[in-house]
Parts: structure tokens; C-alpha cells; sequence
């Protein structure tokens, strides 16, 4: 299945495309809550949600006192887009 120019906005990407795009990202389906990803890089880690109207990112303990960081990322935005702003990490 090859996925669809990178400078094509997320909503014009089927499911099942999308999951592949994460699982080239090196993410890992959340078994019990499909909807959701997670992803781990040296310096950080996140859980993905593929929301409504939206891709949400909660960077974990990331921010000031351990917090988490979270951010929301609408599908009209292209693929290559969110991937920068989402890998490049909080």
C-alpha cells in the first residue's frame, strides 16, 4: 500500500494508510484503546490519538515538573507537516 504525497492533508489518507505511516514512525498500536499510538525516542515519549477532527500528541512527562505536553494537529494539515512537527519532539 503506498501512501499518498507527503504534501497531501491527512484527511485524504484512508485508515489503514495512516497506520502504516505510524508504524513507519515506529509507533506501537495501544491494544486496548486502537484509536491511540505510542512512540518512544531517546529523548522522549508520546501517545498519539487519532481523534474526531483531529491528530492529538501527549508528549509524556515532557514539560516543567515532569507534566505532560500536549498538542492538537488538524487533518487538513498535510502529512509532511504534522510529521515534522510531531518527530521532532516537544
Amino acid at each position: 500500500m503506498a501512501l499518498p504525497l507527503a504534501d497531501t492533508p491527512l484527511y485524504n489518507h484512508p485508515l489503514p494508510e495512516i497506520e502504516q505511516w505510524l508504524k513507519a514512525q515506529g509507533c506501537e498500536q495501544d491494544r486496548s484503546d486502537l484509536h491511540c499510538w505510542h512512540v518512544e525516542r531517546a529523548s522522549w515519549k508520546a501517545q498519539l490519538c487519532l481523534e474526531i477532527e483531529e491528530l492529538t500528541v501527549r508528549y509524556l512527562n515532557a514539560g516543567e515538573g515532569g507534566r505532560d505536553i500536549q498538542r492538537s494537529f488538524k487533518y487538513s494539515l498535510t502529512r509532511r507537516d504534522i510529521e515534522a512537527a510531531i518527530f521532532c519532539g516537544p
